[in-house]
């Protein structure tokens, strides 16, 4: 079962299986393709998770683990 704060682990690992670098829906893309069972075992987190992912982005990019976007939402994400 996942949890929220393990979606910055799933983030990390969909840049990295991207070259570092990705748009949202590639994120999103390979985290169903490699985590849906897990994700519908997580309970609300299969209605939500979509919602989830940018805030694990969001505390991705307080940390310093990936390069901001300064509110550009048309950037790719990006490990820093």
């Amino acid at each position: 079962m996942l949890t929220r704060e393990d979606l910055q682990d799933l983030v990390i690992g969909a840049l990295k299986a991207n070259d570092g670098k990705a748009r949202i829906f590639e994120v999103c893309k390979y985290i169903w393709d490699n985590y849906e069972n897990e994700l519908k075992a997580s309970g609300k987190l299969l209605y939500t998770w979509q919602y989830e992912v940018r805030w694990a982005a969001q505390q991705l990019r307080n940390s310093g683990v990936m390069k901001p976007v300064f509110g550009s939402r048309s950037l790719p994400w990006e490990l820093a």
